[in-house]
């Protein structure tokens, strides 16, 4: 690329300088800036530009990969292997593209790069400080995404909430860009508009604070976008245009709806992507959203269905405090819906602790006779039992089940203790000292745990498999030629894990009926577990993680043909 297209930031494929978006967050947080900022990229995708998003976390972790779920949700994989925040999976099932280690950054990246130029004399003995080094690294890492990408519009969300103290220096370097980059730099504010019930009307004082918290950085919004359980009405937008001073019609509500991917529609009919292109001095081309439209039209057929399905999910990051959080399997439930969709069935998903169903009571009383059973991913010694039992019970009940990772081998332990007669079977993540570890930790990661070096270590991103011909697996993915390349027997799944099969109980598990329907490319390691359709309706465990290649107009085909078959033994 030459260098003038860099230092004036031109798209080199339509020689349009770059622009870019910054989307901010006020009063509390997990209010919705991730859909908001991927509702914004689809639609001006949908208008017939290169928009590529990236991520601002406040944290001083270098990734996502070493916080527990419960903490700040689950952790998402991507295919290139960065371990990054949910909203980089909402960045892919919007736009359909995969997003990796550039779409993603942490505060303690943005440290650790900085110290580590110091360190190499790159400052040619500066004094180093926050303002301006720390600022011009996270420009530098915008600027770099829009080159990579030869994006037109780079969307830019910015982690946590206006006013904390961890997120100065993103704010800074917004205001730094916008002053150096006149006319193609606009800021979307997304705050909460709340309805105290005792009050009954919307009040819009935090939201001013808000803005006035972003005026005192130096920030002035282009756009207020208003979380709120209904539409705004005039009066609340005309007050918070009044003290917030920003036209009315640049006041732009995002009510509560029955699915996050209504949101695009909703911002659309209020014509924020004309707006956004006017003051970004672009050409408006109406959105094209027919495909989208349909997918929102299916949401509504699968949940007005009068028959549901319950699927039972056997895990352990449920609670947090006396409340519980579904963002700890975030990816899961996303695939679910999207599957759901796509047959237009209605799903329940039931939260079964995996830790009661190894301490308390009967499974029975746990689980019951759900139509469905998923163990996913989990780690630890915690709960593992229970999730053991639960791969025995819907073995033995012939209810349809499905192991993500620690499922899958937590499955082939269950199936080694009650079908082959191991009764010593485990893994060796919790029994260092077993002697029947059907599931051991793989040789390359010896030295890894030796050090305690966890961050980024882990088998990670997309591996390949084959897929053996006449398997459950293989039918799947061969109805669904999008995930196989149907001339090799060649699919990919994105993995994230230390553990796996032990090979030297391979023969012995497949002389018992057990099958080995995958196995990696590179190392032969066991990557798809299965029960004949003769000894069950549908049994099937992955070391991969379908759930963060789902997407909404594109369900896995794993997902898709669990849920058929719950749906098939239903009726």
């Amino acid at each position: 690329m030459p260098d003038s297209n860099i230092k004036k930031g031109r798209n080199p494929s339509t020689s349009l300088r770059t622009k870019y978006i910054f989307v901010s967050g006020g009063v509390i947080s997990g209010i919705g800036k991730g859909i908001t900022a991927a509702s914004i990229s689809l639609l001006l995708k949908s208008s017939g530009y290169k928009v590529s998003p990236i991520k601002f976390e406040n944290y001083l972790n270098l990734d996502a990969g070493t916080i527990n779920p419960i903490e700040h949700g689950d952790t998402f994989l991507c295919e290139d292997g960065t371990e990054a925040d949910m909203d980089i999976g909402t960045y892919e099932k919007f736009l359909n593209e995969d997003m990796g280690i550039d779409n993603f950054v942490t505060m303690g990246k943005i440290y650790s790069t900085v110290i580590e130029k110091e360190r190499r004399f790159e400052y040619n003995g500066e004094d180093v400080e926050a303002i301006p080094h720390i600022t011009d690294e996270i420009i530098r890492r915008i600027k770099s995404l829009a080159t990579k990408k030869a994006a037109d519009i780079v969307v830019i969300e910015l982690g946590g909430t206006a006013g904390e103290y961890q997120n100065v220096f993103y704010y800074e370097a917004s205001r730094i860009l916008t002053l150096k980059n006149p006319g193609d730099v606009i800021h979307v504010h997304v705050s909460y508009v709340p309805t105290p019930p005792h009050l009954g009307e919307p009040k819009t004082k935090p939201t001013q604070l808000s803005v006035r918290t972003l005026n005192s950085l130096g920030i002035q919004p282009d756009f207020i976008i208003t979380r709120s359980e209904k539409f705004l009405d005039e009066r609340r937008r005309d007050r918070l245009a009044l003290f917030c001073n920003v036209s009315p019609e640049n006041v732009i509500s995002s009510p509560d709806s029955e699915s996050v991917y209504q949101v695009p529609l909703v911002l659309n009919e209020q014509e924020l992507p004309r707006k956004i292109l006017e003051k970004l001095g672009l050409s408006f081309k109406a959105p094209k959203l027919l495909e989208w439209e349909k997918f929102v039209k299916s949401i509504k057929h699968a949940k007005s269905q009068k028959k549901s399905f319950e699927v039972a999910i056997v895990g352990k990051y449920f609670g947090t405090g006396d409340y519980e959080l579904r963002d700890s399997y975030a990816a899961l439930f996303d695939a679910i819906d999207h599957a759901s969709y796509r047959l237009g069935i209605k799903i329940k998903t039931r939260w079964v602790n995996a830790q009661k169903a190894e301490t308390e009571g009967k499974l029975d009383e746990l689980i019951g006779n759900p139509d469905g059973i998923i163990v996913p991913i989990g780690w630890g010694e915690r709960g593992a039992e229970g999730m053991i039992r639960a791969a025995g019970y819907a073995r033995d009940r012939k209810i349809p089940y499905l192991g993500l990772c620690y499922g899958m081998q937590l499955a082939s332990i269950s199936y080694a203790r009650d079908v082959l007669g191991i009764k010593d079977a485990d893994t060796e993540e919790n029994n260092t000292d077993g002697k029947e570890n059907v599931i051991h930790l793989m040789p390359m990661q010896k030295l890894f745990m030796e050090k305690r070096a966890y961050g980024g270590t882990m088998r990670l991103g997309s591996w390949r498999a084959i897929v053996k011909k006449g398997t459950h697996a293989y039918e799947l993915y061969n109805k669904y030629n999008d995930f196989i390349d149907r001339s090799k027997g060649i699919t990919s799944e994105r993995h994230r894990h230390r553990f796996e099969f032990s090979n030297r109980y391979a023969d012995r598990f497949e002389k018992e009926g057990f099958v080995i329907s995958a196995r990696s490319v590179d190392e032969n390691l066991v990557e798809i577990i299965e029960l004949s359709k003769e000894l069950h309706p549908f049994y099937l465990g992955t070391q991969g993680h379908p759930e963060y290649r789902s997407r909404p107009l594109r369900p896995h085909p794993i997902f898709l043909g669990f849920l058929e078959q719950v749906a098939q033994l239903k009726k």
